[in-house]
């Protein structure tokens, strides 16, 4: 699968018959989604209730933070629901003490799950949950199961009213409307939920004007997670949000990108590198970082910028590595 391969950037590249438009300097067309996004909620997809109402947000309330950080500890949250969104992916959610509560939350961070066997030493991953951050009552995490994942092959393993224990937040990226005038996601696997945060923060802010372009590899069709609320978010911004996917393996009827994230792509579809402020933000499996940007060496340590994005010029502070 994508994510246990090795990221193959050598296959040529192969057109988009997407096709690439540029943006726009105009402003959006008004549309609400509030009607698209209730549904979204009713219907268990994890992504929440958004505050959005035709370009306006609603009044913010002041509720309780389920995760305050410093030395607040482990809390354990119960698993509420479950969803099946392909053959290797669920949607959990787990619910808040407080059904009035909010996460804590903020863009851009995640958060720290952790279990134990008895005898056997904790197992602790981060994850980014998916639900808006100002959803009271629960939060949502999209979970791919690894074979010989201990985290992942837990949580799938769970059982409604099982209970997990959460700690955080953990800072990422600090964001503030209009901080860079152009961001580009370039996003593998589960490597989409922290770009997704991002790009939700962004367009539920009316005052937030920023342009977002997102690059999304994926094996097959059924594995582009969130493509009905990034579908929704495109043809309500079409001048400031666009999103290219490409597949490892795609149907026949497949009408985007094909093979891998090529260095050809990246050039096509991403600002100059010598254009003023700009952000580049990378995440997904380990193969995809070393073809693009090469690694982290550690949560604080960025390390040096290789690969693809290297190579097409950009330099080390216009990209960040989730």
């Amino acid at each position: 699968m994508f994510a246990r391969q090795a990221f193959r950037c050598a296959q040529p590249f192969q057109p988009l018959k997407q096709g690439f438009r540029k943006y726009s300097t105009e402003a959006p067309k008004k549309k609400s989604l509030a009607p698209i996004y209730a549904t979204v909620g009713l219907t268990g997809v994890g992504v929440g209730l958004y505050r959005y109402n035709s370009g306006a947000a609603t009044a913010p309330v002041d509720r309780a933070k389920v995760f305050t950080g410093g030395d607040q500890g482990w809390v354990d949250l119960k698993l509420s629901e479950v969803e099946v969104l392909n053959h290797n992916t669920k949607r959990l959610r787990f619910e808040f003490p407080d059904k009035e509560a909010v996460s804590g939350l903020h863009i851009a961070s995640a958060i720290l799950t952790k279990f134990s066997k008895p005898g056997e030493k904790a197992v602790i991953r981060p994850y980014t949950p998916t639900s808006d951050e100002e959803q009271p009552g629960y939060l949502d995490l999209i979970v791919k199961v690894y074979p010989n994942g201990p985290m992942s092959e837990h949580l799938h393993s769970m059982d409604v009213d099982q209970s997990l224990a959460f700690k955080g937040p953990l800072p990422k990226y600090p964001w503030d409307a209009n901080k860079h005038d152009h961001v580009c996601l370039i996003a593998g696997g589960t490597g989409i939920t922290p770009m997704y945060q991002l790009i939700r923060q962004i367009f539920k802010n009316p005052e937030d004007k920023t342009k977002v372009t997102l690059v999304f590899g994926n094996v097959n069709e059924e594995d582009i997670l969130l493509k009905k609320e990034l579908d929704e978010l495109e043809n309500t911004y079409p001048r400031r949000f666009k999103a290219f996917y490409v597949l490892d393996n795609p149907s026949k009827g497949w009408t985007g990108g094909k093979g891998y994230i090529t260095k050809e792509l990246l050039k096509t579809v991403l600002p100059e590198p010598k254009e003023e402020n700009i952000k580049l933000f990378v995440c997904g499996p380990p193969g995809l970082y070393k073809a693009i940007s090469g690694n982290k060496v550690s949560p604080k340590d960025q390390g040096e910028l290789t690969g693809i994005l290297k190579e097409l010029g950009y330099d080390k502070e216009q990209v960040f590595k989730f």
